[in-house]
C-alpha cells in the first residue's frame, strides 16, 4: 500500500482554508493513536519545566506536530524540516496564514545531512526513522544539533509487527504484500534502538510500547481499513464519514485505554533519548 497517493488526495480536501486545515489536524490528533501517545509526552515535558524550547520537528509532513507544538508552547522556535519541497511550501503558506510564520519556519532538509551544532532543547522524530536506511547516521546528526540536557522524542513501528509488512519472499510465495511499502524496515527491537541512540552519543534512553492489544484494535477500525478502501476506489470518499460516525466513538475509547495501560508488547514504540 503506498500512502502518498492518499495523503495527496485528502490535502486537497483539506487545504482549501485554514479552517479545514485545523480541522484535519485535530481529525488526526483523534484518530491517531501515535498522537494521543505524543501529547501525552510533551505534556510530561512541559510539567518538568520545559517551556520555550528550540525545537526541531525532523520529518514534519503535513505539519500537525509542528502546529500542537506552537499551541502547547507558544513561546517556542521551530523548525520543521522535510524532504519534500511541495509540504514544505504548503506547510509555510499555511502557518503565515495563521500568522506563526514568525516563530515557526519549514525547511527543505535531508536528515542523513541536516546537523545544527548544540541548536535545540527538543526534537520530534514521529514515524520518520522507519523510512530511512542510515538511522544510526540521522540519530548522530540530530544528537549533534542538540543542546545538552536536550531530549529527542521518537514514535516509530516496532518489531512487533508495527510496519504490517512482509518480506520480499513472502511477497513471491504468498502474493501477499505489506500494508506499508515506504517503510525499509519492518519496526524497531527495543535493545537494538536503545542501543543505536547511545552509540549516537545519548545519554540516557527510555523506551516503552505503544499499540497494545487495544490500540491494534482501534488502529485497524480508525485507519488500516478506511485506507484500503481508499486504495480500491476514491468513491470510498463519499461513504468514509458515515464509516467514521459508527466507529468514531470506539476507537477513543480504545485509544483512551491504549495510553492509559503500559504494555508487555506493542506494535509500536514511544522512546525518549537525553542528551
Amino acid at each position: 500500500m503506498q500512502y502518498d497517493p492518499i495523503k495527496r488526495s485528502l490535502g486537497k480536501v483539506f487545504n482549501q482554508t485554514p479552517a479545514l486545515r485545523k480541522l484535519f489536524y485535530r481529525l488526526l490528533d483523534w484518530l491517531l493513536l501515535r498522537s494521543w501517545h505524543i501529547r501525552k509526552e510533551l505534556r510530561q515535558l512541559k510539567r518538568e519545566g520545559m517551556s520555550q524550547p528550540a525545537v526541531l520537528d525532523a520529518g514534519s509532513g503535513f505539519g500537525q506536530y509542528t502546529y500542537r507544538m506552537s499551541s502547547m508552547f507558544p513561546n517556542a522556535n521551530i523548525v520543521a524540516a522535510d524532504i519534500k519541497p511541495e509540504q514544505v511550501e504548503d506547510c509555510n503558506r499555511f502557518f503565515e496564514q495563521i500568522d506563526r510564520a514568525d516563530r515557526v519556519k519549514f525547511q527543505y532538509a535531508d536528515l542523513t545531512q541536516y546537523v545544527e551544532s548544540d541548536k535545540f532543547d527538543l526534537v520530534l522524530s514521529i514515524d520518520v526513522m522507519e523510512h530511512i536506511e542510515e538511522d544510526t547516521l540521522v540519530f548522530k546528526n540530530l544528537c549533534q544539533s542538540m543542546k545538552k540536557g536536550g531530549v529527542l522524542l521518537i514514535s516509530t513501528p516496532s518489531d512487533q509487527g508495527g510496519s504490517d509488512a512482509h518480506h520480499d519472499h513472502d511477497h513471491e510465495e504468498s502474493g501477499v504484500h505489506g500494508f506499508v511499502d515506504e517503510h525499509v524496515r519492518d519496526g524497531y527491537n527495543m535493545e537494538d534502538i536503545t542501543n543505536k541512540l547511545k552509540t549516537a552519543g545519548f545519554s540516557r534512553v527510555e523506551a516503552r510500547y505503544s499499540y497494545g492489544a487495544p490500540g491494534k484494535i482501534s488502529w485497524k477500525l480508525s485507519m488500516k481499513y478506511p485506507i484500503l478502501l481508499l486504495g480500491v476506489s476514491k468513491l470510498f470518499f463519499i461513504l468514509l464519514p458515515f464509516y467514521y460516525l459508527l466507529v468514531f466513538p470506539f476507537s477513543l475509547i480504545l485509544n483512551f485505554f491504549d495510553v492509559k495501560n503500559s504494555h508487555s508488547t506493542g506494535t509500536g514504540l514511544i522512546v525518549k533519548a537525553y542528551k
